[in-house]
């Protein structure tokens, strides 16, 4: 079972379970969580080979969306369906969730991605990230400042290290793993079937992953999708303009709740 924090309290609306993306963690998404749980519960979870969660020699989108199924199942059975929001990597994950297993889902939040196959590859943030001598590292500023060599961008590197314990003088993430099976996470799976539920994709205005060109392919899964996006943010968009993603994320849930 996925590594799972639970924030706040069960209400009449349908609970929230967010998913983060390739190197993230549920911790990633500790102030937006504890932000929407004043209005309904607010479920997070560590990814296979990502945090706190178990590792396992595969990172495939149908292995993603059992280990998410398996989450679930239990609290849609106390508490009804959930909306799901996935960024990311997390977000192709949960498109296949709802392809595989509807049932679970009231309504389904995609964050900057698409269905389809990218050509970008990160294997050389893995490589950046083995290159620390974790040996010298005794804060996190010691990390910081060897990243710097082949990651420039300071956000970048803040978000990586978010998965370094010093302490312990370790990642909490399968970089093998990850490594080995990159050219899954930056695809997608041929999938089939539709998702006929309520969905929302929502992008970063200045982000390169989604394309309007992508549209078609995903009303091709998702029949019922709407667009929208923030303006003056890139791929990590709840990060450069968390309150305006939780406000759109807020009136999207609100507006499915109040049609039942």
């Amino acid at each position: 079972m996925l590594n799972t924090i639970f924030t706040g309290q069960p209400t009449d609306r349908a609970p929230l379970l967010i998913v983060h993306g390739l190197f993230g963690s549920a911790r990633n998404w500790g102030v937006i969580s504890k932000r929407l749980s004043d209005q309904r519960l607010v479920v997070s979870v560590d990814q296979r080979n990502h945090g706190e969660s178990p590792r396992f020699a595969t990172q495939s989108y149908e292995d993603m969306a059992s280990d998410l199924a398996e989450v679930l199942e239990p609290i849609v059975a106390e508490h009804g369906p959930l909306h799901v929001m996935g960024h990311s990597m997390g977000g192709k994950a949960v498109m296949v969730l709802a392809l595989m297993r509807p049932e679970l889902i009231k309504s389904l939040i995609v964050a900057d991605i698409s269905p389809v196959a990218y050509s970008h590859d990160n294997t050389p943030l893995i490589d950046a990230m083995r290159k620390i001598d974790l040996s010298t590292v005794e804060k996190r500023s010691d990390a910081d400042r060897q990243l710097a060599h082949d990651v420039l961008d300071p956000g970048v590197r803040a978000f990586l290290l978010q998965s370094l314990v010093v302490k312990e003088k370790k990642w909490l993430l399968n970089l093998d793993v990850l490594e080995a099976e990159m050219t899954k996470i930056v695809g997608f799976p041929e999938v089939s079937g539709t998702y006929e539920g309520p969905v929302f994709f929502l992008s970063g205005g200045e982000s390169t992953y989604v394309e309007r060109g992508h549209r078609d392919r995903s009303k091709t899964l998702f029949p019922h999708a709407k667009f929208a996006s923030i303006p003056g943010t890139g791929h990590w968009l709840h990060a450069e303009k968390p309150r305006e993603f939780e406000a759109a994320l807020r009136a999207w849930m609100e507006a499915v709740d109040a049609k039942g």
